[in-house]
């Protein structure tokens, strides 16, 4: 038989793979700890799936990136094919005047998403101007507006991958260490209580078997310190439940 615990006080933590917990052997802290465990249980789907969605839309953000950096290359490369006659352009007849912008919950994250770039061609002189001037305009319109499409699919997949990290880890945290940590602290309260019950048990029926000689040989042969020790021990255990 398992002999009960000098103290009450109970923890799971140290060098294992449980998390430190703190829990007294007794009803109320089982329930406690109980409630936590199963907390924490119902809610590890809910992150699981959280985590799968964040994986997802990483992926795809990572994919957008790749096709607007692809996209800004070609540009430049058309931006370099006429280089030679950017040394008669203005560059300040092209301006970046507003960027639009909302915020979107995607899986459970409030990212800023991209609504609208303005982007402004100043006058200038049809008749005096070369007449490549148009694709110029043109031509940076559409770098300007890559760039700062690519920009913002850069910020919005950094966010998402950051929460995807972190959801991980609480997974992690969840599945590896406070549930077993928990049911771990579960099974050893119960093994303590049952152990406590049994004892009890066994500690009544020490004390009803001598009451019951004592009644049919009225003392003949029963030591008192039988029945006392009995007394005792039920005593005891009755002060260790209580603590």
């Amino acid at each position: 038989m398992r002999q009960p615990l000098p103290s009450l006080k109970g923890g799971i933590g140290g060098g294992s793979l449980f998390m430190a917990i703190k829990f007294q052997y007794n009803k109320t802290s089982l329930q406690q700890i109980e409630k936590q465990l199963k907390m924490r249980q119902r809610t590890l789907p809910i992150i699981k799936s959280k985590e799968t969605a964040l994986r997802l839309e990483v992926k795809r953000c990572k994919e957008e990136v790749a096709a607007l950096e692809a996209k800004l290359q070609e540009q430049i490369a058309g931006y370099e094919s006429m280089y030679a006659l950017w040394g008669e352009f203005d560059t300040s007849l092209v301006e970046l005047k507003d960027v639009e912008l909302d915020v979107k919950k995607i899986a459970g994250v409030r990212v800023p998403i991209l609504k609208n770039i303005r982007l402004e061609a100043r006058p200038f002189g049809i008749f005096s101007a070369p007449k490549w001037y148009f694709d110029g305009i043109n031509l940076l319109h559409g770098l300007a507006k890559t760039a700062v499409e690519r920009e913002f699919a850069v910020a919005k997949q950094d966010l998402l991958d950051h929460a995807r990290r972190k959801t991980t880890q609480k997974v992690n945290l969840f599945e590896k260490v406070q549930i077993p940590g928990f049911q771990e602290a579960v099974r050893k309260i119960k093994r303590f209580m049952e152990d406590e019950e049994n004892l009890s048990k066994s500690s009544q029926k020490i004390l009803k078997s001598l009451q019951e000689k004592r009644r049919d040989a009225d003392g003949d042969g029963i030591d008192d310190s039988d029945e006392a020790a009995a007394a005792a021990m039920m005593q005891k255990q009755k002060r260790g439940g209580d603590a």
